[in-house]
């Protein structure tokens, strides 16, 4: 469905909003599957191309990066030419790249590959938010919202089921050209459901920003990087000064990326800011459970990995009732609440699983979890419903990127912490009561983190507050 001539914003509320969702949860669930999907791929890939596990990681991690990286400018394209247009955009090239990544005769043309798809991810990622602002109702953008975490939850889910279905069934390349499948279908289901709103007149204009696109994609980058533990010393000082001199351009442009008026208000900030605290307490349950659960619980692998698999599956059940709780009671109430129970869920996490196991675990997650889903839609809706129209997909994008940073600072910061606790850093030595130890201190620094994100919750609301008198 797109926007003709005679079509008026408020005659594209009228129309049914379902079609035009299914076109944008589709996306959602296609850039999750674009990176769990690959992720069970690893071992098989170094397999086929004799690499070592350090080379296939680079599958995995060149499209976080890539995301990371190019997340606001897409955003910020979006803008300027059309969120629907950037959108297709997007879809295509997931299609053609995970074509190349199909029939990659080498691991450094996956690799590339995998950094063009991490591109189109980012457009999947950035772009529903914004355009399900201008597509349903008000009163249902909750609702909405809830919908995409429960779509992102199910291909997080999905993802290592299915491809390794595919991969067992077909070989590798099944997998990349599933994508390719999908990224196809959503391109005609995008076009003729999604309405096309005009382009910004100023683009010409707002194309003078380019140094910003490469201040801040070379400061991702490095702090990317860093946060892998590539040159960690060298390279996280480097994204601090490129993060500076960003700051600073930005100051002085006519048009820039990312415009500070807007991170100067406080409930922005404080929603950025809550943002990449909770990603980073939700990556230290991916970072530090397998190796409770291996060292300390002697799981086997198969059992690890269903054992990791209720969180997803708690998430995609949560994540739409939590965004008609956001739509009945209010996004800051929710918001509240989803911050508590994630720190109800945390402390629990930390002390269940050593006194009642597996059971004690999965009690843990079933407290979390739900908290988290929460916790995103009430917080994707405060900052969608306050973004300027002319904004909204870098608002949108700025979401997205402050969620991976916390994922990146989680992986990074969190094994720092247990590998502290343990006392060492040598994996195969490590014993389930040391283990046991490192996994509860890791879970009550995340614990601690979160009466943070609840006094910021506390300084955005009263910043609402003020707008409204």
């Amino acid at each position: 469905m797109t926007m003709t001539a005679n079509d008026h914003p408020a005659d594209i509320k009228t129309r049914p909003a379902w079609p035009a969702l299914t076109a944008l949860a589709g996306a959602t669930l296609l850039a999750s599957l674009g990176i769990s999907i690959a992720s069970v791929a690893l071992p098989t890939l170094a397999a086929a191309f004799s690499a070592s596990i350090q080379g296939v990681q680079w599958v995995a991690v060149a499209y976080l990066i890539s995301v990371t990286v190019t997340i606001v400018t897409v955003g910020w394209l979006g803008d300027i030419y059309g969120h629907h247009r950037v959108l297709i955009a997007g879809l295509g090239v997931f299609a053609v790249s995970s074509v190349l990544c199909a029939a990659a005769p080498t691991l450094g043309t996956l690799i590339a590959g995998r950094a063009v798809q991490g591109i189109g991810g980012a457009i999947l990622m950035a772009l529903p938010l914004s355009i399900v602002r201008d597509t349903v109702a008000k009163d249902r953008l909750g609702t909405a919202m809830g919908l995409f975490g429960t779509m992102s939850a199910i291909g997080t889910a999905l993802g290592p089921s299915l491809g390794g279905l595919l991969i067992a069934g077909f070989g590798w390349r099944s997998a990349f050209a599933l994508l390719a499948g999908v990224a196809v279908l959503l391109i005609g289901v995008a076009i003729a459901t999604i309405p096309a709103a005009p382009a910004r007149a100023d683009r010409r204009k707002t194309l003078l920003d380019w140094p910003g696109v490469a201040l801040l994609a070379a400061a991702l980058l490095a702090y990317a990087a860093a946060m892998t533990g590539w040159y960690a010393g060298l390279l996280l000082p480097l994204a601090i000064f490129a993060f500076a001199v960003f700051f600073l351009v930005e100051r002085r442009s006519e048009a820039p990326l990312v415009p500070l008026e807007t991170l100067h208000d406080r409930g922005t900030w404080t929603a950025l800011a809550m943002n990449v605290i909770v990603a980073t307490v939700m990556m230290s349950t991916l970072v530090v459970g397998p190796f409770f659960l291996s060292f300390a619980l002697r799981l086997d692998v198969a059992l690890v990995g269903i054992v990791m698999a209720v969180g997803p599956v708690i998430a995609a059940l949560s994540g739409v009732p939590a965004g008609r709780a956001t739509d009945r009671f209010g996004a800051q109430c929710v918001l509240v609440a989803g911050l508590f129970t994630i720190f109800v869920g945390l402390i629990g996490l930390a002390a269940l699983p050593r006194l009642f196991g597996i059971a004690g675990y999965v009690t843990a997650l079933a407290l979390l979890t739900p908290g988290f889903q929460l916790f995103l839609a009430a917080n994707n809706t405060t900052v969608m419903m306050a973004s300027p129209e002319n904004r909204r997909g870098t608002m949108s994008a700025l979401l997205g990127l402050s969620r991976n940073l916390g994922f990146m600072t989680g992986a990074s910061a969190m094994a720092v912490v247990f590998t502290a606790a343990a006392g060492s850093g040598e994996v195969g030595g490590l014993s389930a009561t040391a283990t046991g130890f490192a996994f509860t201190t890791t879970f009550l620094v995340a614990a601690g983190l979160m009466p943070v994100a609840l006094v910021l919750a506390f300084l955005g609301r009263s910043a609402s507050k003020t707008r409204t008198h």
